[in-house]
């Protein structure tokens, strides 16, 4: 990275902060305006950007990247283009008695907070870059974006077609590898989201911490499926496969371990089995199947499993034409089971990110709490079950940024739940209105009434009136 490049950044971000002063009150019209123009870079380009991403990937399927990616990022938008006039209306509060029945009156207004930066990942290149804006341009702000040199064709084709509809002192986007996200990251922003790893977290965290910017964290972790005795376990092992080999299990919030009653274990796999062949009856040329990103995660992943085989590892790989995936042409992994794994295996150590899934058997479901909560809090928890006292108990007793039961992954597609993590899986959550308020600033404002301030008047020094007068 040359000089020029940070001296770039910096301009460009002294250049929006001065516009964004010089361009006054926001205006729900001109907000509006910026997410529509988002959305028809979106509809008129999903195909291109839908190319870009196969490309990136080695392959990647079509329909997938239009859900996932595409569709994925226009909700969000068209959601805050319908309610941004009522997030913009000022909340009243209630005035401290007496001061309420003397006129006082208390309300919020919420104000952009200026220029937001945005450092996005590879895995969903789109949607992670795109989705964040509801929020940030619905809130009145300006933005500067950085996205994944993992995805280079995705990243340059949505930075020409950002270019091609915003003025640069709106929306500026920044290429580059590592080092440019590094200088990126030290931008005296007025907030910064960062979406990717919680190790890669901290050192953007160290570098805002710098010029004081508030930062919202978007990671991952270990989110872990609780399958409970009351569940369906055909039905559960479909959905837990299915958001496991999405992506092939590069979601920040894939399942990326299973805990199932002992006694249940061998039906469990048999079941996760059947639904892989169900959904690939073959994996190595399959159009439906995505590669892993590159060689680099291609080989951690291949490291781990040959980890837990090292280790005494019953590893399970679900390849239903028996296929040879020693010569392919893309980085793909077939779904592989590592049955009852210990402690000291890398499967449990790190985030796995890819179609890799440990299964731990319990007896009591207390055992599966206690091992939630005796490691980092997850981005996401997954309960399968139909005893309503049990589910109860499972939420009641661990912490996570989200869940959802009988299911995995669907309560981040819910746009009016926010979405975060808690301690090392994130801080700050964003989403619909949560979105607009977490990149917005809530600005407190008491009006005082002349009722009150004449009896303020009275009631203030001289305090003993008496002496006073005497004097």
């Amino acid at each position: 990275m040359t000089g020029d490049t940070i001296q770039g950044m910096q301009q460009r971000l002294d250049a929006q902060k001065q516009a964004q002063i010089a361009g006054g009150a926001v205006s729900a019209e001109l907000r509006i305006d910026r997410l529509k123009r988002c959305i028809a870079i979106l509809e008129s380009n999903g195909d291109d950007l839908i190319d870009a991403m196969r490309i990136d990937f080695g392959h990647r399927n079509v329909n997938q990247s239009k859900m996932a990616d595409i569709d994925g990022a226009i909700g969000p938008i068209k959601n805050a283009v319908k309610h941004v006039r009522s997030w913009m209306r000022p909340e009243k509060r209630s005035t401290m008695f007496p001061l309420n029945l003397l006129g006082g009156r208390s309300r919020i207004e919420f104000q952009p907070l200026g220029v937001v930066g945005c450092i996005s990942p590879w895995n969903f290149p789109v949607q992670l870059t795109f989705a964040p804006l509801a929020g940030i341009l619905a809130a009145g702000n300006r933005a500067m974006i950085k996205p994944s040199e993992y995805t280079p064709q995705t990243s340059e084709l949505m930075k020409s077609l950002i270019e091609a509809r915003f003025d640069e002192n709106e929306i500026a986007v920044f290429t580059g590898g590592p080092e440019v996200g590094e200088a990126f990251s030290r931008l005296a922003f007025d907030h910064l989201l960062f979406t990717g790893a919680t190790n890669v977290a901290r050192h953007v965290m160290r570098a805002a911490a710098d010029n004081l910017v508030p930062v919202t964290l978007e990671l991952g972790g270990k989110s872990p499926v609780i399958v409970g005795r009351s569940a369906n376990l055909t039905q559960a092992a479909r959905n837990i496969m299915n958001g496991k080999t999405m992506n092939a299990g590069q979601i920040c919030l894939a399942p990326d371990y299973v805990m199932v009653p002992e006694e249940s274990k061998d039906e469990f796999v048999e079941a996760a089995r059947a639904a892989v062949g169900d959904m690939y009856p073959n994996i190595k040329d399959n159009p439906d199947y995505t590669s892993v990103i590159n060689e680099r995660h291609y080989d951690r992943l291949q490291t781990y499993i040959v980890d837990a085989k090292a280790k005494g590892g019953n590893v399970v790989e679900i390849n239903p034409a028996s296929e040879d995936f020693s010569q392919q042409e893309h980085h793909r992994i077939p779904p592989t089971l590592v049955l009852d794994p210990t402690e000291d295996m890398l499967v449990m150590q790190e985030e796995i990110f890819g179609p890799v899934l440990p299964v731990k058997t319990y007896s009591t479901v207390d055992e599966t709490i206690d091992y939630v909560n005796a490691h980092d809090r997850p981005l996401g928890l997954y309960y399968f079950g139909q005893d309503s006292g049990e589910t109860r108990k499972v939420l009641n007793e661990t912490v996570s940024g989200g869940v959802t039961v009988n299911d995995v992954i669907m309560h981040v597609a819910q746009e009016n739940l926010p979405f975060g993590g808690v301690g090392p899986s994130g801080m700050g959550a964003y989403h619909g209105e949560d979105g607009f308020k977490n990149f917005s600033h809530a600005k407190s404002i008491y009006t005082q009434s002349g009722a009150i301030s004449k009896l303020m008047a009275k009631m203030g020094p001289p305090y003993d009136k008496s002496k006073a007068a005497a004097s």
